[in-house]
């Protein structure tokens, strides 16, 4: 038996090594000067103005919401085919959350729902305070259509590409908030890079900038230029609002460091692994969803969409590869189905083309260093169990 293989999975260097061990080594391991070092590096990357490195997405997703001014009862709208944080992030603000579902044919937001929705919304007075498109698998959304319905309707944008860095939308990198008020991304170890656990939070607004380095921090301030009491002592810190113990720490801010200066080469080698999983499974009866011609993924993900007449297979094909000790997973399971928002009154039938989504799809490794030899067995081990249920 071959060993295992994961759908995902960092890929860690001398480079890294040697960072992490300068950090160990320093001064600092909290938050200290590499904290900012990674921020600067984020900022250049996906030419935003500002980077607030955070200990998670979900946390970078939370402190979003408050810097937008997310209020009790007040609405933000998501998708039901995510990770359940782009809707959680609501929650922990006491917030009220809907749904808006999806293109069958590539996982993001449908826009024309968006706007049909909105319209409805706004009839109601029910409309969003903030809208969260996530870009699944890397890809973004139709993000100038998310920009101009906000102008439209007044609602605030929160982009959740925790799959997404080193992608691109149009002639845009995603984290630039061309068209978005924050960008989120994720720094888990199955993620494009890594921090180990880790997240950033990305805009071109100073006031946000400003509140968002607050509540990651306790809400506390050290800038004397800042405080509102009249004490100026060097000793001195001021408490300015009710914030998080949200920080990212130098050991991880070390490890993040080296890994973006790979950003690139990581997703070359994802989209050639993409596109040879596309060319091999050709007339079988599935797809690998594909990009737009607007999009140039990150590769988080490789999704294969099985067709109707064969979807009713899909916890089969998932167990089979997986007996093969090929790793595989569903994304996702709708989070309007989870017992939690069950409770709050969301029922199966509520968001048809994402449930029809998530029993059709599975996902295939895809990681840098992914051998060739690795791809072909899952390719072949695939192509077998599909041709053997065609044949039924």
């Amino acid at each position: 038996m071959r060993k295992y293989i994961p759908y995902g999975k960092q890929k860690i260097g001398i480079s890294e090594i040697w960072e992490v061990l300068k950090t160990l080594k320093s001064e600092w391991l909290t938050q200290g000067p590499l904290v900012r070092r990674f921020e600067k590096k984020v900022e250049k990357k996906v030419e935003c103005r500002h980077a607030v490195a955070v200990n998670s997405a979900t946390s970078a997703l939370h402190i979003s919401c408050l810097s937008l001014g997310l209020r009790e009862k007040e609405w933000v709208w998501t998708v039901p085919i995510s990770f359940v944080a782009s809707a959680n992030c609501a929650k922990y603000c006491n917030a009220k959350v809907d749904f808006v579902d999806i293109d069958i044919n590539t996982g993001l937001i449908d826009t024309k729902k968006l706007e049909k929705k909105l319209i409805q919304a706004k009839k109601e007075r029910k409309l969003p305070k903030i809208v969260i498109p996530v870009h699944l698998t890397g890809a973004s959304c139709d993000m100038k259509e998310i920009n101009r319905l906000s102008k439209v309707y007044d609602f605030k944008i929160i982009e959740d590409a925790s799959h997404a860095i080193g992608g691109k939308y149009k002639e845009t990198k995603i984290g630039s908030c061309e068209y978005s008020d924050i960008t989120v991304f994720s720094f888990h170890p199955v993620k494009i890079i890594t921090t180990g656990e880790g997240g950033v939070a990305t805009t071109n607004n100073t006031e946000i900038n400003k509140k968002l380095k607050l509540l990651r921090s306790h809400g506390i301030s050290k800038d004397k230029g800042e405080f509102i009491g009249q004490c100026r002592e060097e000793w001195y810190y001021e408490q300015q609002l009710l914030g998080y113990n949200y920080r990212m720490t130098d050991i991880a801010a070390s490890l993040g460091i080296a890994q973006i200066n790979k950003l690139d080469g990581f997703v070359m080698k994802r989209r050639r692994i993409k596109d040879k999983y596309i060319q091999e499974l050709r007339g079988l009866k599935c797809k690998v969803i594909q990009d737009s011609d607007q999009n140039k993924s990150s590769v988080h993900l490789v999704t294969l969409m099985l067709d109707d007449k064969i979807k009713h297979y899909r916890d089969q094909i998932v167990k089979n590869l997986r007996d093969m000790n090929i790793g595989t997973q569903v994304h996702y399971y709708p989070i309007h189905l989870q017992p939690y928002y069950r409770n709050l009154g969301y029922k199966e039938g509520d968001f048809k083309e994402a449930e029809n989504y998530a029993k059709r799809v599975l996902s295939l490794p895809v990681y840098p260093h992914l051998k060739k030899s690795q791809q072909r067995y899952i390719i072949k081990t695939l192509q077998g169990i599909l041709r053997k249920i065609q044949e039924e």
